[in-house]
């Protein structure tokens, strides 16, 4: 638990960052916006989309200079050398992902890249900063990590698909990081979470239902790189029931889909429309039902998380458990068309 006295001065430190990270992203979200309007940068529907109407996919452009120079920022002036590493990683992966929004890069590339970026990154880490807390050889620990935060990346790219969803899943994991220093101690990862609940939560502004705007993969890859640094960070604080309990939605809606697709022949790496909640929108739900019934579990994920890192684990993992399940459920009754 933090000392009650140091949470002022942390919070007089971050919430002018975070002032900034909601205006900026709201006028860089602005321009980015009328220039791919201009120039006729769109996303069409097709068999595969949850939309029907064509509308400009980019977004990332302006979510992910803000967040990553905010993240340098505020890690420069704190000695916060990982955040720096996030925030230039966070930028080389926008690149790279504009790419692959404008000209559909080969798999094997982008995950390379994805490889490369984690690695550089994990590698400005202690030696002693294991996330399984000397439970494991040293080498195991940071090979399973990089494997964790490869995926994490690209599920949260694959769960990108309908109005609303990866800004409320970036608001809840930024939130909640957040939080979890409140409550179990790495109170310095306190202003990075912030910065990106912030800049996920403005978003949200141009891409809640209907969206005038989609973030694109130069906006999901970034957003899920740096939030899955930021778990580990916290992980390695010695909060890894947190770091599973928070995003436990997105882990079993991607984990569960990509293994049904899988046993079923299907290209797991090609777009398709079979996650939980995608099935709830084709049941009939609009996709903001669906993105607040995300907003809810997650929030009871929060707490799950605060019971888990104040002195019951089990018991927060446990509820946590239970929160993923019945969500789980309620999507698979929508994807039904039955009422809930």
């Amino acid at each position: 638990m933090i000392a009650l006295q140091s949470l002022p001065a942390t919070w007089q430190e971050s919430w002018p960052l975070f002032l900034v990270a909601a205006a900026a992203t709201i006028v860089v979200t602005r321009k980015v916006l009328a220039y791919l309007l201009r120039r006729q940068i769109l996303d069409l529907p097709n068999e595969r989309s949850s939309h029907t109407l064509p509308t400009p996919r980019g977004g990332g452009l302006a979510t992910t200079p803000v967040m990553a120079l905010l993240l340098m920022l505020s890690g420069w002036g704190h000695g916060g050398i990982l955040a720096v590493g996030l925030g230039l990683g966070a930028l080389v992966l926008m690149a790279m992902s504009w790419l692959d929004d404008r000209y559909s890069l080969p798999v094997l590339p982008r995950f390379g890249a994805h490889a490369v970026v984690i690695g550089a990154v994990l590698a400005l880490l202690p030696e002693t900063a294991l996330v399984f807390q000397g439970v494991l050889a040293p080498w195991l620990d940071r090979l399973i990590t990089v494997l964790a935060w490869l995926w994490f990346v690209n599920l949260y790219n694959f769960m990108d698909g309908i109005d609303g969803i990866t800004g409320i899943e970036t608001l809840s994991l930024g939130g909640g990081v957040a939080m979890m220093t409140l409550f179990g101690g790495a109170l310095e990862l306190l202003p990075y979470g912030g910065i990106v609940a912030v800049v996920g939560g403005a978003f949200l502004l141009f891409n809640w239902h209907p969206a005038k705007l989609f973030l694109g993969d130069s906006g999901s890859v970034p957003f899920g790189f740096v939030l899955g640094g930021l778990l580990i960070l916290l992980a390695t604080s010695g909060q890894l029931a947190a770091a599973l309990i928070l995003p436990a939605y997105y882990l079993a809606d991607a984990t569960i889909t990509l293994v049904r697709r899988g046993l079923n022949g299907e290209k797991v790496w090609q777009a398709h429309r079979k996650h939980f909640y995608q099935r709830a929108v084709q049941g009939g739900k609009r996709h903001d039902q669906v993105a607040l019934a995300v907003l809810g579990g997650n929030l009871l994920l929060i707490g799950c998380a605060v019971v888990a890192v104040t002195g019951a684990p089990w018991l927060g993992g446990g509820g946590a458990v239970v929160v993923t399940a019945a969500l789980l459920t309620l999507l698979q009754r929508w994807s039904k068309g039955i009422a809930a």
